[in-house]
């Protein structure tokens, strides 16, 4: 049986064909890159299985915990605070102060760091490449390291979480606010420093006028993310909920351990809400002054 194709079709096959024929490796990737793709795929699945059975991973095993979780969650039924309701509360509002601080804290002591790591602001190559390499090495050690270093640096407690925050999220917005000065559109500036204004006023009406609200959402997210962040670091004794939370599960209490996560819960979620909705406001109001 013969089947007619439409002209159309016809035609579209046939500039198919030529642009295979004239631009082959757009369709075909060449052989070493295949076989660079194939390795790539090998090694990771060998490395994969490999580290599964280093680590003593077990189908038995884990279908034996998830048995053990079911258990515990069982144990969770209904969430009871207890007598400790209000300790709660407290221990809430310390772990949102501590967010809220540590964040603050580190985009006010970000900003003018990352003036010398923008390239457009400061154009000595070694003052670029030394503050860029201190960030750097700020932001690559976790903020739970940072909250053990601030603990045995002044003491158990929220001032020590508060530390932690700030000096993990400032490598961050350095690094974070550079970018953004960097990606700054330069002829506002220009239209400055061409009226007679300053680099200085250059920057502050070219540059951080285009750059703030950026900044602001950043802003937002970090601090939505350092109320989780509070949460861990006050297990290792660094102030907040956390460390009602390590001493309920270690005591097993499992209805006090539910309520903690459902009130942990409740807030993160209206925390990211209000966030999400400042945000949206932060660049409708970016559009229209664009």
């Amino acid at each position: 049986m013969t089947v007619h194709k439409s002209p159309l079709r016809a035609r579209a096959e046939a500039d198919l064909a030529g642009l295979k024929l004239r631009h082959p490796a757009v369709f075909r990737a060449p052989l070493g890159a295949r076989l660079m793709t194939a390795a790539i795929a090998t090694f990771a699945t060998a490395l994969a299985v490999y580290t599964l059975w280093r680590f003593g991973f077990s189908p038995l095993k884990f279908v034996e915990g998830l048995g053990k979780l079911g258990t515990v969650v069982v144990l969770m039924v209904p969430p009871d605070p207890g007598n400790q309701f209000w300790n709660y509360v407290v221990a809430l509002g310390e772990t949102l102060a501590i967010a809220f601080l540590g964040t603050l804290g580190a985009a006010l002591l970000a900003l003018p760091v990352s003036l010398l790591a923008a390239k457009n602001v400061i154009a000595n190559r070694i003052i670029h490449f030394s503050s860029r390499r201190f960030l750097d090495t700020i932001r690559g050690v976790d903020t739970l390291i940072w909250a053990l270093i601030w603990i045995n640096v002044v003491g158990l407690g929220p001032f020590a979480g508060i530390l932690a925050v700030l000096t993990s999220d400032f490598g961050a917005f350095g690094k974070l606010f550079s970018e953004a000065i960097e990606a700054a559109d330069k002829k506002p500036v220009e239209g400055v420093v061409s009226a007679g204004g300053s680099d200085l006023h250059g920057f502050r009406f070219g540059v951080l006028p285009q750059v703030m609200p950026v900044l602001l959402s950043q802003i937002l997210y970090y601090f939505e993310s350092n109320v989780r962040s509070a949460t861990i670091i006050g297990i290792v004794g660094a102030g907040g909920i956390g460390l009602y939370l390590a001493n309920e599960i270690a005591q097993a209490e499992w209805p006090g351990v539910a309520f903690l996560i459902l009130m942990i819960l409740g807030t993160v979620a209206a925390i990211d809400w209000i966030s999400g909705k400042v945000r949206l406001a932060i660049i409708g109001t970016r559009g229209r002054v664009a």
